[in-house]
């Protein structure tokens, strides 16, 4: 659920917004495993909201993030059960039986947030360094030198960086 939850996070950046209808979306949840997804304009607006709820564990100091991860789970985890629904092979939910897509989304992704965090800190949770990207990710390795979410971003700051240093060389 960790991968979801920032996938879910990066479909809106400074590039053009990916989930556009709810054809879009149902995309993303076919794409993330889901057997079967029939959503509709409620879903995707619902789904885009948590969405935003999500992206500001990405950007919080460690207790404000831990409040936002506590309150989606609040509003939508309940125990975990063990469902085989529509054919798929056994797997957990952390979801009521029934939920919509967007309480199906926070529940999990707040779940798998918040181990991950409780496991690697809430400093294992970035977003991108570059000035002209939003995107998330996340980074496990035990000595997090990773600043950027892709080395594209990291060689474009890097190229940027230099120019900027050439030009007030030339300048002067």
């Amino acid at each position: 659920m960790i991968r979801i939850a920032v996938d879910l996070v990066n479909t809106k950046t400074l590039e053009p917004e990916k989930l556009t209808s709810p054809e879009a979306l149902q995309r993303f949840l076919l794409e993330h495993g889901e057997p079967t997804a029939t959503v509709d304009e409620a879903d995707l607006a619902a789904v885009k909201a948590v969405r935003e709820r999500l992206r500001a564990v990405f950007r919080a100091e460690p207790r404000e993030a831990a409040g936002v991860l506590n309150d989606l789970l609040a509003d939508y985890a309940v125990r975990p059960y063990l469902s085989d629904h529509d054919g798929a092979p056994w797997h957990l939910h952390v979801a009521k039986p029934g939920a919509t897509w967007a309480e199906w989304l926070a529940a999990g992704a707040a779940l798998g947030l918040a181990g991950f965090a409780a496991g690697h800190g809430f400093e294992a949770l970035h977003h991108c360094a570059a000035t002209d990207c939003e995107r998330v990710f996340v980074n496990s390795a035990e000595r997090r030198p990773r600043k950027f979410c892709t080395p594209t971003c990291a060689g474009r700051t890097r190229v940027a960086s230099y120019r900027a240093r050439q030009s007030l060389r030339n300048e002067n």
